[in-house]
Protein backbone atom coordinates (compact mmCIF):
# COMPACT_ATOMS: atom_id res chain seq x y z
CA UNK A 1 0.00 0.00 0.00
CA UNK A 2 1.45 3.37 -1.20
CA UNK A 3 1.59 5.45 1.89
CA UNK A 4 2.09 9.17 1.93
CA UNK A 5 2.28 11.49 5.09
CA UNK A 6 1.61 14.89 5.40
CA UNK A 7 2.28 16.87 8.33
CA UNK A 8 2.00 20.48 9.45
CA UNK A 9 3.25 22.06 12.69
CA UNK A 10 3.22 24.95 14.55
CA UNK A 11 5.31 24.05 17.23
CA UNK A 12 7.21 21.19 15.82
CA UNK A 13 5.53 18.45 17.97
CA UNK A 14 3.53 17.36 14.87
CA UNK A 15 6.18 17.27 12.58
CA UNK A 16 8.41 15.25 14.53
CA UNK A 17 5.54 12.82 15.23
CA UNK A 18 4.99 12.39 11.27
CA UNK A 19 8.82 12.35 10.67
CA UNK A 20 9.68 9.38 12.91
CA UNK A 21 6.33 7.40 11.66
CA UNK A 22 7.67 8.31 7.97
CA UNK A 23 11.05 6.88 8.85
CA UNK A 24 9.37 3.77 10.10
CA UNK A 25 6.79 2.94 7.61
CA UNK A 26 9.73 4.18 4.61
CA UNK A 27 6.72 6.43 3.63
CA UNK A 28 7.09 9.69 1.95
CA UNK A 29 6.87 12.59 3.96
CA UNK A 30 5.74 16.55 2.86
CA UNK A 31 6.24 19.18 5.11
CA UNK A 32 3.40 21.63 4.85
CA UNK A 33 4.49 25.19 4.64
CA UNK A 34 2.30 28.36 4.06
CA UNK A 35 2.67 31.04 1.60
CA UNK A 36 2.97 33.59 4.59
CA UNK A 37 3.86 33.05 8.43
CA UNK A 38 1.08 32.38 10.38
CA UNK A 39 0.27 34.36 14.02
CA UNK A 40 -1.69 33.89 16.43
CA UNK A 41 -3.96 36.47 15.23
CA UNK A 42 -4.12 34.95 11.32
CA UNK A 43 -4.88 31.80 13.10
CA UNK A 44 -7.64 33.05 14.98
CA UNK A 45 -9.11 34.39 11.87
CA UNK A 46 -8.20 30.83 10.20
CA UNK A 47 -10.26 29.08 12.89
CA UNK A 48 -13.38 31.72 12.70
CA UNK A 49 -14.02 32.07 9.04
CA UNK A 50 -12.91 28.41 8.13
CA UNK A 51 -10.54 30.18 6.12
CA UNK A 52 -7.81 28.05 4.24
CA UNK A 53 -4.17 29.38 3.63
CA UNK A 54 -2.18 28.90 0.16
CA UNK A 55 0.00 25.89 0.78
CA UNK A 56 2.49 24.17 -0.15
CA UNK A 57 3.11 21.46 -1.57
CA UNK A 58 -0.14 21.48 -3.46
CA UNK A 59 -2.86 19.54 -2.33
CA UNK A 60 -3.15 17.24 -5.76
CA UNK A 61 0.19 15.23 -4.60
CA UNK A 62 -2.35 12.76 -2.80
CA UNK A 63 -3.63 11.64 -5.69
CA UNK A 64 -0.57 9.07 -6.67
CA UNK A 65 -1.46 7.10 -2.88
CA UNK A 66 -3.61 4.85 -1.96
CA UNK A 67 -2.99 6.27 2.35
CA UNK A 68 -2.94 9.16 2.83
CA UNK A 69 -2.11 10.25 6.99
CA UNK A 70 -2.27 13.60 7.98
CA UNK A 71 -0.70 15.21 10.79
CA UNK A 72 -1.54 18.44 12.27
CA UNK A 73 -2.80 19.77 15.60
CA UNK A 74 -6.16 21.08 16.41
CA UNK A 75 -6.85 24.20 16.63
CA UNK A 76 -10.27 25.58 18.97
CA UNK A 77 -11.63 22.10 18.52
CA UNK A 78 -10.92 21.97 14.44
CA UNK A 79 -8.19 20.69 12.03
CA UNK A 80 -5.38 23.44 11.64
CA UNK A 81 -6.12 25.73 8.80
CA UNK A 82 -2.86 24.25 6.60
CA UNK A 83 -4.74 21.29 6.80
CA UNK A 84 -7.73 21.99 5.18
CA UNK A 85 -6.88 22.57 1.38
CA UNK A 86 -5.58 18.41 2.00
CA UNK A 87 -8.96 17.82 3.15
CA UNK A 88 -10.82 19.35 0.73
CA UNK A 89 -8.78 17.79 -2.13
CA UNK A 90 -9.87 14.32 -0.38
CA UNK A 91 -13.69 15.17 -0.33
CA UNK A 92 -13.03 15.62 -4.63
CA UNK A 93 -10.17 12.56 -5.23
CA UNK A 94 -11.77 10.17 -2.51
CA UNK A 95 -9.49 7.63 -0.89
CA UNK A 96 -8.63 6.19 2.60
CA UNK A 97 -6.88 8.68 4.89
CA UNK A 98 -6.18 9.05 8.05
CA UNK A 99 -5.61 12.19 10.92
CA UNK A 100 -3.47 11.92 13.99
CA UNK A 101 -3.14 15.11 15.95
CA UNK A 102 -0.63 15.53 19.08
CA UNK A 103 -3.13 18.78 20.56
CA UNK A 104 -2.85 20.54 23.91
CA UNK A 105 -5.73 18.45 25.66
CA UNK A 106 -5.88 20.99 28.41
CA UNK A 107 -9.66 22.07 27.60
CA UNK A 108 -9.74 17.70 27.46
CA UNK A 109 -10.76 16.03 24.33
CA UNK A 110 -12.10 16.83 20.67
CA UNK A 111 -15.07 15.03 20.34
CA UNK A 112 -16.43 17.11 16.96
CA UNK A 113 -13.31 16.18 15.39
CA UNK A 114 -14.57 12.99 13.73
CA UNK A 115 -17.32 14.70 12.31
CA UNK A 116 -15.35 18.02 11.20
CA UNK A 117 -13.36 15.43 9.43
CA UNK A 118 -16.38 13.81 7.83
CA UNK A 119 -17.90 16.99 6.70
CA UNK A 120 -14.60 17.93 4.90
CA UNK A 121 -14.10 14.92 3.37
CA UNK A 122 -17.53 13.49 2.65
CA UNK A 123 -15.77 10.27 4.55
CA UNK A 124 -14.38 8.93 7.80
CA UNK A 125 -11.25 8.61 8.11
CA UNK A 126 -9.75 4.93 8.39
CA UNK A 127 -7.28 6.07 11.14
CA UNK A 128 -8.16 9.06 13.75
CA UNK A 129 -6.09 9.83 16.68
CA UNK A 130 -6.19 12.73 18.59
CA UNK A 131 -3.53 12.08 21.03
CA UNK A 132 -2.68 15.22 23.85
CA UNK A 133 0.17 16.42 25.53
CA UNK A 134 -1.78 16.83 28.68
CA UNK A 135 -1.34 13.28 28.74
CA UNK A 136 2.32 13.57 28.56
CA UNK A 137 2.94 16.12 31.38
CA UNK A 138 3.90 14.75 34.96
CA UNK A 139 0.67 14.16 37.26
CA UNK A 140 2.10 16.56 39.42
CA UNK A 141 1.67 19.53 36.99
CA UNK A 142 -0.62 21.85 36.42
CA UNK A 143 -2.60 21.56 32.68
CA UNK A 144 -2.72 24.92 31.31
CA UNK A 145 -3.25 26.35 27.77
CA UNK A 146 0.48 27.94 28.77
CA UNK A 147 1.29 24.58 29.56
CA UNK A 148 0.56 22.17 27.01
CA UNK A 149 0.87 25.15 24.18
CA UNK A 150 4.86 25.73 25.00
CA UNK A 151 5.49 21.78 25.58
CA UNK A 152 7.94 19.85 23.13
CA UNK A 153 8.36 16.47 22.85
CA UNK A 154 11.28 14.86 24.13
CA UNK A 155 12.35 11.64 22.30
CA UNK A 156 10.82 10.11 25.63
CA UNK A 157 7.76 11.23 24.37
CA UNK A 158 8.00 10.88 20.75
CA UNK A 159 9.52 7.77 21.12
CA UNK A 160 5.96 6.25 23.04
CA UNK A 161 3.63 8.39 20.22
CA UNK A 162 5.65 7.08 17.49
CA UNK A 163 4.61 3.63 19.44
CA UNK A 164 1.07 4.17 19.78
CA UNK A 165 0.76 5.89 16.14
CA UNK A 166 2.47 2.53 14.49
CA UNK A 167 0.12 0.23 16.12
CA UNK A 168 -2.96 1.93 14.71
CA UNK A 169 -1.65 2.56 11.29
CA UNK A 170 -0.45 -1.15 10.95
CA UNK A 171 -3.83 -2.64 11.62
CA UNK A 172 -5.00 -0.53 9.03
CA UNK A 173 -2.90 -1.72 6.77
CA UNK A 174 -3.25 -5.19 7.73
CA UNK A 175 -6.97 -4.87 6.75
CA UNK A 176 -5.96 -3.06 4.03
CA UNK A 177 -9.21 -5.11 2.21
CA UNK A 178 -11.47 -3.14 4.34
CA UNK A 179 -10.47 0.28 3.49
Amino acid sequence: MKTIIISYSYTGNNEALAESVAKELSAKHYKVTTSKPLSMMTILLDMMFSRMPKVDPLPDITKEYDLVLLFGPIWMGKTASPLRAYLSTLKRNPRPYGFISISGGADGGNPKLAQELLKRTGKSPVILLDQHLSELLPPSSQITRKETSSYKINEADLKQLTKHTLEAIKKIIERKENI
